[in-house]
């Protein structure tokens, strides 16, 4: 595993710098569709929005930006506010804010009742902030077990602080998501691990600004299935993540997803998202960049 020290959660908890300067990616032929010179290298088809994430590739979010803009990238997942303006002059969006402020985050999220106050502080100022930005997606976190909380009652207290929340979400235009992780590898102790926990708490939340970021990465070391869930349940899912397993390494014939499937299905439900591309890269950061862009370009 390269960079050993570097996780989402290190990562995320701060705000990002700038940086500058990348070599360009190559271009595709594009012979298989007239159109394609057109458009940016990377991306020819377009059915499904693709996404950069910052975290998993390092370096300054400048040289990530540059990229994702020649390779046709919407935007970059989980950027602070205080970097958007790298984004937008790059033309990109923030596909999705985090809300990883006050000591909240993948550990300590809305499943116990005294985040609750804090953590919507935080929420409804990422909202606005949103709101103001033109962007549409808010990042939150289940929080982990504990002995003295069961998954149902977690489930009731997201729901409880969530059901505070979704109405402003919903005059904003916004639509908050709770991210499914693997407790098996990455994440011991989180909650939200199962596919059928999270769409019991979209259901009860009752809200179309309220649902689930279904990362593909972590579904797959939990329960596998993922085609036949994506079917099922593609209409409580605003959001999805890529990592190849075992390792969250690149998209290529060293891991076990068939990714061209897996977009097909996502694409032949009229998904409108973002798909982001959150694997640790191994080798060239552009190739491997370049390679997963087009894989999940069906």
């Amino acid at each position: 595993m390269q960079a050993p020290h570097l996780t989402r959660r290190s990562f995320l908890t701060v705000p990002l710098a700038a940086g500058a300067g990348l070599a360009a990616a190559g271009a595709a032929d594009g012979q298989d569709d007239p159109g394609a010179a057109e458009r940016p290298a990377g991306v020819r088809r377009g059915r499904l929005k693709q996404a950069g994430v910052h975290w998993c590739y390092g370096g300054p979010l400048e040289e990530l930006a540059a990229l994702c803009a020649r390779l046709g990238v919407a935007g970059i997942d989980v950027i602070h506010p205080d970097a958007w303006p790298i984004l937008t002059e790059h033309g990109l969006v923030c596909t999705i804010t985090p809300t990883m402020e006050r000591g909240f985050g993948i550990a300590r999220g809305l499943n116990r009742p005294e985040h609750h106050e804090g953590h919507l502080e935080v929420i409804r100022e990422r909202i606005d902030r949103n709101a103001e930005a033109g962007f549409e997606n808010i990042l939150v976190f289940s929080g982990n077990r504990a002995e003295d909380l069961s998954d149902s009652e977690g489930l009731e207290h997201c729901a409880t602080a969530l059901r505070q929340i979704v109405g402003y979400a919903e005059e904003k235009g916004q639509v908050i998501q709770m991210e499914l992780l693997n407790s098996k590898r990455d994440h011991a102790g989180y909650m939200f691990d199962h596919t059928r926990w999270g769409v019991d708490l979209v259901q009860k939340v009752g809200s179309d600004a309220f649902k689930i970021l279904y990362d593909i990465y972590h579904a797959q070391i939990m329960e596998g299935d993922v085609i036949a869930t994506i079917r099922e349940h593609h209409e409580h899912f605003g959001h999805y993540h890529t990592a190849g397993v075992p390792g969250r390494r690149n998209l290529d014939e060293n891991q076990e997803l068939n990714y061209p499937a897996i977009m097909r299905a996502i694409a032949e439900t009229g998904f409108e998202g973002f798909v982001g591309q959150e694997f640790i890269p191994e080798g060239d950061k552009v190739a491997a960049l370049t390679q997963a862009i087009e894989l999940c370009d069906v």
